[in-house]
């Protein structure tokens, strides 16, 4: 029953971290600042903790699953063990996929863009020739934080 709780409130963390960051925060940092470049800073910045977050929320809950072996608590005892082993792993392959995007986009897609701002001067990437680059870059993080915000749901629900 608490590795249930505990899975529950680790996941609800870090949908919220996701949520909170990539559907409020950063669209508020654009829509207030007039100064795009330091909109962009400031958000590159959250991103990069809700990162973290995101990888010490994965790796909590790969830990949590693991210590939940069918048959010792609540859902898992008795007969619907085999089921409950079928829900486990399901869980447990949207953790491995939500920690998975986010090692793409942290480790892969951002020191990319990383590179292309530091690269474009004083009037930012948006208006340096790296531009095109930076906006697929861009986009494909943009798919992948999508992925991950609706695997986090999924992640809640089946908690």
């Amino acid at each position: 029953m608490l590795l249930a709780r505990t899975r529950l409130l680790v996941a609800t963390l870090w949908a919220g971290s996701l949520w909170g960051i990539g559907y409020i925060a950063a669209p508020t940092l654009f829509a207030t600042l007039t100064d795009r470049v330091l909109a962009g800073t400031i958000a590159g910045s959250l991103f990069n903790t809700q990162a973290w977050v995101s990888i010490a929320c994965g790796v909590a809950m790969l830990l949590l699953l693991w210590a939940t072996r069918p048959g010792t608590e609540g859902i898992f005892a008795g007969p619907a063990v085999n089921m409950a082993a079928k829900g486990r792993r399901t869980v447990m392959i949207i953790v491995v996929v939500m920690l998975a995007c986010t090692l793409v986009s942290h480790f892969g897609l951002q020191p990319m863009m990383a590179a292309l701002r530091a690269g474009a001067g004083p009037g930012g990437v948006m208006e340096s020739a790296a531009r095109n680059e930076f906006g697929i870059l861009h986009g494909i993080s943009s798919v992948i934080f999508l992925v991950q915000s609706l695997l986090a749901a999924w992640l809640v629900v089946k908690q």
